[in-house]
């Protein structure tokens, strides 16, 4: 049993406490089949409840026998994940921590609400599992009814094989850029050099929380309501589960350029059980991640993807392309996890760079990272080779004094991560890239570099194109 178990529980959803209908079909546990698909893998899941911030739903899902999701003590608790589109379900992979199900029911379902049992046990003794099962539904659930030991469910990972025929619909897995950008080179050129040296190539989005303690994730979770931890939002006023680009377009904006109507959430910061708040605009760069500026295009309408990763480990988070200082205050720095006391007064700062190679095809892949890649030695991989804007969040939370409460909503300080849906005004992005990133400049919202006056602003006064 692990030594660092946490009574904290908050509760995502519900618990279920549901009859289950119809006789138990027992199987027997089978050998793997040779013609089925895992279906599961980085699929949406989501839990009756959480033990503590550091299992989440996710990971039982993220092929990974280093994480877990892990349950509050009680009975019943269930896990399920969404596939996605109807598929044939032929086998069940249950791979179990020391806190196992003794009793427990595999359920199949079309919608996630109506559920129709495919096995189902009272004498489980945990370790690994493999059952053959015969049904189908786009949703499958453990669902536990009795526990084997005194704590919660602890599921390493949770594999559901099959068929599926038909493709997962636009938001949980592949999303086509229309037009697609084919035929790019990854630039390796460099710019040439200029008297003063240009040494920034970058302009900011100042943006304040506009909804904050909000458990969707329109981009991990669409359509599903709350089944994400809780988020801090800013930028567009209206993102939630169901957010679409349309909505995003349609909506508000906290940000002081109205042309950007982006929607950036990252994991709420808590302070014991309160919620720590960013003050005021925050600032959120866009800058060149290449050698060569010149080649940096403005992001597509729709583009989407999550940096970092909330089941990261600390090592992977220190050693992530876009860890640039990590949480710091006063005069400590490149902290991986929170420091256990910042100076009186001072605010806790993160910042984290996204990746800026995209492969022109994808807004959107199953796990809301593979059609993005961090350059290498300044230039894009081939296998993405169109620069656009680097993001890099830096966010400051009025937390300072004894840390030893302060929390990520997804867990430990080295969970930080955060999602971009891009929303900009076309004409309004374009013109901030070409005149500060492609230029050469330091620019503030408007586009203006006071270092360099003479260069002119990209937008007037009122952050809005003259």
């Amino acid at each position: 049993m692990r030594s660092a178990r946490s009574r904290l529980s908050r509760l995502i959803a519900p618990l279920a406490v549901a009859t289950v209908a119809g006789s138990l079909l027992v199987a027997g546990v089978q050998s793997a089949h040779a013609a089925d698909t895992l279906l599961s893998q980085g699929r949406p899941a989501l839990a009756s409840s959480l033990e503590n911030g550091e299992s989440p739903a996710a990971a039982a899902v993220d092929g990974r026998t280093d994480t877990r999701w892990g349950s509050q003590w009680a009975d019943p608790q269930w896990l399920r994940v969404d596939l996605g589109s109807t598929a044939t379900i032929t086998r069940v992979v249950l791979e179990w921590e020391a806190a196992y199900a003794k009793a427990y029911q595999i359920q199949t379902s079309p919608d996630g609400n109506a559920w129709t049992t495919v096995y189902g046990t009272t004498t489980a003794a945990g370790g690994s599992q493999t059952l053959t099962v015969n049904g189908s539904g786009r949703y499958v659930r453990m669902y536990g009814t009795q526990r084997g030991t005194g704590y919660g469910y602890s599921l390493l990972e949770f594999k559901v094989y099959g068929t599926s025929g038909s493709t997962p619909p636009a938001g949980g897995g592949y999303v086509l850029a229309d037009p697609p950008v084919t035929g790019v080179t990854p630039s390796t050129a460099t710019p040439p050099a200029t008297n003063p040296p240009t040494t920034h190539h970058e302009f900011q989005a100042n943006c304040s929380v506009s909804r904050s303690n909000l458990p969707d994730d329109p981009i991990v979770f669409p359509g599903m309501p709350g089944a994400s931890h809780s988020h801090t939002f800013m930028g567009n006023t209206t993102t939630n589960a169901a957010t679409t680009l349309a909505s995003l377009n349609a909506g508000g904006t906290s940000c002081i350029t109205p042309g950007d109507k982006t929607a950036y959430w990252m994991p709420t910061l808590l302070n014991g059980d309160t919620a720590v708040q960013p003050v005021g605009r925050q600032v959120i760069y866009y800058k060149s991640g290449v050698l060569d500026y010149r080649s940096v295009r403005p992001s597509p309408p729709g583009l989407r993807y999550v940096v970092g990763s909330p089941s990261a480990t600390l090592d992977e988070f220190r050693n992530s392309p876009g860890a640039v200082e990590g949480w710091e205050c006063g005069d400590s720095v490149r902290n991986w996890d929170f420091p256990g006391t910042c100076p009186a007064g001072t605010q806790l700062n993160i910042r984290y760079q996204a990746p800026s190679c995209w492969d022109g095809i994808h807004l959107d892949t199953p796990d809301h990272k593979s059609h993005m890649a961090y350059p290498t030695v300044g230039v894009c991989p081939a296998s993405h080779p169109v620069a656009v804007p680097m993001v890099e969040f830096k966010m400051a939370f009025p937390v300072s004094g004894n840390l030893a409460n302060v929390r990520l909503s997804s867990g430990r300080a080295y969970s930080f991560h955060y999602d971009f849906y891009n929303a900009w005004d076309v004409r309004t992005l374009n013109a901030l890239v070409t005149h500060c990133i492609n230029g050469g400049l330091q620019c503030d919202p408007r586009g203006f570099d006071q270092y360099k006056p003479e260069r002119g602003a990209a937008l007037n006064a009122n952050y809005v194109l003259p």
